[in-house]
């Protein structure tokens, strides 16, 4: 399709754009803008939700919380530009999609762990968040780029450095959580009487409540802690069954497509078995 084409550059991203020289002009046209809408759709998306985590919950909460709206604007208007300026250096280390991807997923893996037991935890803050997201981030990028050339002695597979990442991450939220202050206690309490997480995570809260003859009584009934974290993992194993099992079926590979689909098949089953238990009120 691109006799031409520089052969250090031919990968596996070369295929999409070869099959679109066997489209007719119209079609191809159809399928550039829409190319074209969901690239600035993500670009849009990414660059407002960032600026928002750097507004709302960085400056507005910790520098100057009370910023007048024209300054926050203003301060979101720059991490815009701030974020899509660093978004295009990293862009250009990149040689394929796949890097983009196994960042993404580094920085992903690092902070999930800490998104998940934020609800099992009162000593997870705001402070735990943004340093998860920092570290995460910069271990990314030093795996992606600065590990075979600072330790060539010491290479890593894709599965270590994930290992990796996430020991680092969540050792730097811990140590985070330790030894900053803790979240307002009667944010905490409200957060018991809306929600009632349950859990041994909670218990201080709870007591302290008690303590002070403010003793916390929740709508809400606590679900059973060891099942909700089982329909957790029983969820995960049904999304992921249904992905691979969807790619086997597309390179008809029958057999691991059909032990896959049932797979996620009973796993869903499941969940809708327990879901009332999991979400009793």
């Amino acid at each position: 399709a691109f006799p031409n084409v520089d052969p250090h550059i031919v990968r596996n991203d070369l295929a999409y754009p070869a099959m679109l020289t066997f489209l007719p002009p119209g079609v191809l046209g159809i399928i550039v803008a829409s190319l074209i809408a969901a690239y600035m759709s993500t670009i849009s998306t990414h660059l407002n939700w960032g600026s928002s985590y750097i507004v709302n919950d960085f400056y507005k909460r910790f520098v100057n919380p009370q910023a007048p709206e024209k300054t926050l604007v203003n301060i979101g208007r720059l991490s815009t530009f701030v974020l899509m300026f660093l978004a295009a250096i990293i862009s250009l280390w990149l040689q394929n999609a796949l890097q983009a991807f196994q960042i993404l997923l580094q920085i992903g893996a690092g902070t999930g762990l800490l998104f998940i037991l934020r609800w099992f935890w009162w000593r997870i803050n705001a402070q735990c968040e943004i340093t998860a997201m920092i570290v995460s981030f910069l271990v990314a990028i030093y795996f992606q780029f600065f590990h075979a050339q600072l330790l060539p002695q010491a290479p890593l597979e894709d599965w270590q450095k994930l290992c990796l990442g996430v020991a680092i991450t969540t050792l730097s939220w811990i140590i985070t959580a330790l030894v900053t202050k803790p979240t307002d206690p009667e944010k905490l309490r409200d957060f018991c009487r809306r929600i009632n997480p349950g859990g041994p995570g909670w218990k201080k809260v709870l007591d302290d409540a008690a303590a002070d003859k403010k003793p916390i009584v929740s709508e809400h009934k606590a679900g059973s802690l060891p099942l909700g974290i089982l329909c957790m993992f029983i969820g995960t194993v049904a999304v992921y069954s249904a992905l691979f099992a969807v790619g086997f079926w597309v390179y008809s590979n029958f057999v691991p497509a059909a032990i896959l689909t049932a797979v996620s098949i009973a796993a869903a089953l499941f969940l809708i078995k327990f879901w009332d238990k999991v979400n009793a009120n």
